[in-house]
């Protein structure tokens, strides 16, 4: 018989790397080149496939060297990331991001791995390889752009700021642990350059009045509360304080007494000075001369910065005006569906009273106690497991547990999943406020579960941490877009799992994708067409079924972080045209279980390397039938 001449040169060029690589021994390689050419190759072929080695080496064990090197720099370069995964050799470290020292570390960090990329031949690379190196690719050319704008000079704002999570490490109940003497003086030194990083961020801001680089007054005024309560109370009662309350048994008296005594002083002399500092700055000298308008464009380049933004956290090529035109085609496609939903019920009014009625109808909150609410999310969980097995190849490795939210912040705080840690020890959980589980509705339970927990956030997370042949680094990294728009793509698998058969648990499908459809408009609006926060909230109202309440808090988040809201939807969507070209190119090839395999299994990529993912399974998929 005689093979192809193209399938034998890729066999000639798998057996000369592989001896390359692995040294076969002589005689396994003396048979396996005459089995090549007993059927049709000859010594040309042989010495063909080794030019084109030559000229494309392999250059794989280059990649791993750097993937290692990346990941142990970027754990020192991030230290609270280290020990936000258990690796305490810098918990005792907290630099500062907004200093130039830092940022031209970073703009080294970045450059240095990008020329490290460049000489690496990706061509020549598998697969598999070609995704860490798109990912590492993406990591540098981001890093490296971002550092091109001022965004430093607006160190802190209401929602995403550094000063939000610090009083909880401080405590202990974050990931700062409080377990040895050394744990402690860890802490002592991470505080105090914390601390430093205050005092930049309040030089940084000046410079920004100077040179119009100013947050919207509507948010800067939520600061100040923020920064005076860590200046309320003795230090004996002050948060910063609870793990000298908290002293492990096995800590001697005169650790104890050393760490209690330089505790208060720390507290006293320096946390509560730096507090009163930024709070007295920002009430008498940051808020007077912070912006009226919403949007990021009204800061110097402000229209180049939140096209960087979207880039970022869509990882696309999409423009905010392509954007806005896709959530206002979105926004339009969800009110159909929702009008339909409306007359199904038969309730006579317009949309946005209908909306409203939903939000404060009696029947639609069933429960009295919070057992009760807790028992339907776990009646979801059982009901949708048949449909999993024929959606997925496999289940993840951790449980996950159902909780009700800690009750000193679940009056404000919203539905969300959290990871367990690296180790396993501990199962991810999605935690539930029931504040008053009498004025719990029920109309989104169904969405809320599949989204936050199976087979959302707890199916993607779990892929991505428990896969060993991904790199250390493809472990750690997450996009929004990647991450939440697989949740948000879990969503649209409602029915698919048997859900939604309520026309309320529909209706609150449909309320969630409008939400993310709403954002796309409302955020574009905000930064890039002189929208106000005032006109966002109106536009928010008329279509989502949200409070008042929560309606303020989701614009002012958009205002204080362009873009971030973006990749939700953005995502979704990309997932949905991948799994349609799929469907339509493979036909009855099309296998629902591995296209999620093979989504899932890229770890958190940027949309556009999943994209190419997707494309070359199509390929090798239609190649085989």
């Amino acid at each position: 018989m005689k093979i192809k001449h193209w399938l034998y040169k890729r066999i000639l060029k798998f057996l000369i790397i592989l001896n390359m690589k692995t040294n076969l021994s002589k005689l396994f390689f003396i048979i396996a080149l005459a089995f090549c050419f007993s059927t049709g190759a000859s010594m040309n072929a042989v010495k063909e496939m080794k030019e084109e080695i030559k000229l494309n080496p392999v250059d794989k064990s280059a990649l791993d060297q750097l993937l290692d090197d990346y990941y142990e720099e970027n754990l020192k370069i991030f230290p609270l990331t280290a020990t936000s995964i258990g690796d305490n050799r810098y918990n005792d470290q907290w630099p500062n991001y907004i200093s130039q020292e830092v940022m031209n570390g970073l703009k080294k960090f970045h450059a240095k791995y990008k020329e490290r990329l460049e000489k690496i031949n990706r061509e020549s690379l598998s697969e598999k390889d070609k995704l860490n190196y798109d990912v590492i690719q993406w990591e540098c050319e981001m890093g490296l752009e971002g550092l091109k704008f001022k965004d430093y000079l607006m160190p802190i704002n209401q929602i995403f700021s550094q000063h939000l999570f610090v009083p909880q490490m401080a405590d202990g109940s974050g990931s700062q642990p409080f377990q040895t003497v050394k744990d402690y003086d860890n802490w002592i030194k991470r505080l105090d350059e914390y601390l430093e990083w205050i005092d930049s961020a309040i030089a940084n801001m000046k410079t920004g009045i100077k040179e119009g680089y100013v947050l919207p007054k509507v948010l800067a005024v939520k600061m100040i509360p923020q920064f005076d309560e860590i200046t309320k109370g003795t230090v004996e009662e002050h948060q910063f304080y609870t793990p000298i309350k908290n002293f492990p048994k096995d800590f001697n008296e005169q650790d104890k007494d050393r760490l209690t005594a330089e505790y208060k002083k720390l507290i006293g002399e320096r946390v509560i000075p730096a507090y009163k500092r930024m709070t007295e700055f920002l009430k008498n000298e940051y808020v007077p001369n912070c912006r009226e308008t919403a949007g990021v464009s009204d800061i110097p380049m402000g229209k180049e910065y939140y096209s960087y933004c979207v880039k970022l956290n869509t990882t696309t090529e999409l423009t905010p005006d392509e954007i806005y035109s896709i959530g206002e085609k979105e926004v339009a496609r969800i009110a159909i569906e929702m009008e339909k939903i409306k007359e199904q019920v038969g309730f006579k009014g317009t949309l946005k009273e209908f909306l409203a009625d939903v939000k404060t109808n009696k029947d639609l909150m069933p429960f009295k106690t919070r057992e009760e609410v807790l028992a339907r999310f776990e009646k979801i969980n059982e009901s949708i497991k048949p449909a999993l097995s024929k959606l997925f190849t496999r289940a993840p490795k951790r449980e996950m547990k159902i909780e009700r939210m800690a009750p000193y912040y679940e009056a404000t705080s919203q539905p969300f999943y959290m990871p367990g840690p690296f180790d396993g020890s501990r199962p991810g959980v999605f935690y539930v406020p029931i504040p008053d589980p009498e004025k719990y509705n029920i109309y989104a339970d169904e969405v809320l579960f599949v989204h936050e927990g199976v087979p959302g956030h707890h199916y993607q997370g779990d892929w991505q941490m428990n896969d060993t042949n991904l790199p250390a680094i493809r472990q750690l990294v997450w996009y929004v877009g990647m991450g939440e728009g697989w949740a948000l793509y879990a969503e649209a698998l409602g029915k698919e799992l048997g859900l939604y058969k309520d026309p309320y648990q529909y209706l609150g499908m449909l309320s969630f994708d409008m939400l993310r459809a709403t954002r796309l408009v409302i955020d574009v609006g905000l930064h890039m067409k002189g929208w106000t926060r005032e006109q966002a909230m109106d536009y928010m109202k008329a279509y989502t079924p949200i409070d008042d309440a929560m309606v303020e808090s989701s614009i002012e988040r958009y205002m204080g972080n362009p873009g971030q809201a973006l990749g939700y939807k953005i995502g979704q969507l990309k997932i949905l045209e991948l799994r349609s070209k799929a469907e339509k190119e493979l036909g009855a090839k099309f296998n629902i279980a591995q296209f999620h395999e093979q989504v899932l299994s890229a770890g958190s990529v940027p949309l556009r390397v999943l994209e190419n993912k997707i494309n070359h399974w199509i390929e090798t998929e239609k190649n085989n039938l």
